[in-house]
């Protein structure tokens, strides 16, 4: 269960404004990749406390009900969508931390530190911490995980309305059997990365 001795920590050493950052969608083979920063209260009340977890662990209702209340709480955050084509030019690890720097520009509150899900940000000028499962671990990043994956989720369900025959409401572009079998049958669409094995080499 994540924690906010992170927070306390970064805190304790004269940083005042603690953003937490996350991504999602680095493995999946079609769609973007999108990161959230978020800029959690010192004082947590029991939604937080009680209920963030990393987004893969909390159902699809729960996480879109955290990303309510944060909304109607005021809640500092920033989102950041980097396009399955910028994937494919940039590769995914450039194009992971250009959406985690335009999840932190677009925070109302410039950060004066940075707690990471694993991966080292120094493009981002901000001082930072990279924290291997930091989603489990750390409240701000679990909590930006939440709103990623909801932002993600809802762009890859606007997909599956514009794609209906690939299923991308169901695994939201990772490939899964389904996936897998609709691939063989249409071969890939537009929003596909192209440089993402079995695409890369032709052979689903």
């Amino acid at each position: 269960m994540p924690t906010n001795l992170e927070e306390i920590e970064a805190r304790s050493l004269g940083y005042g404004t603690v953003a937490g950052l996350d991504e999602v969608g680095r493995g999946s083979i079609a769609g973007p990749v999108v990161a959230a920063a978020i800029v959690l209260p010192e004082k947590l009340d029991a939604l937080w406390l009680g209920y963030i977890r990393d987004s893969k662990k909390l159902t699809p209702p729960r996480r879109e009900k955290i990303f309510t209340e944060a909304e109607k709480s005021n809640i500092d955050y920033g989102i950041g969508i980097v396009s399955h084509a910028d994937v494919d030019v940039l590769g995914i690890v450039e194009a992971t931390k250009k959406a985690m720097v335009q999840a932190i520009s677009n925070l109302t509150m410039h950060p004066d530190f940075l707690l990471i899900d694993a991966i080292p940000l120094p493009e981002s000028m901000v001082p930072y911490k990279a924290i291997i499962k930091g989603d489990e671990k750390c409240i701000s990043i679990a909590a930006a995980s939440i709103i990623a994956k909801v932002a993600r989720d809802r762009i890859m369900l606007g997909e599956a309305n514009r794609f209906p025959e690939y299923g991308f409401e169901k695994h939201k572009g990772y490939l899964t059997a389904l996936h897998r079998k609709n691939l063989n049958r249409y071969g890939a669409c537009e929003i596909h990365r192209m440089s993402f094995y079995p695409l890369s080499v032709r052979k689903l």
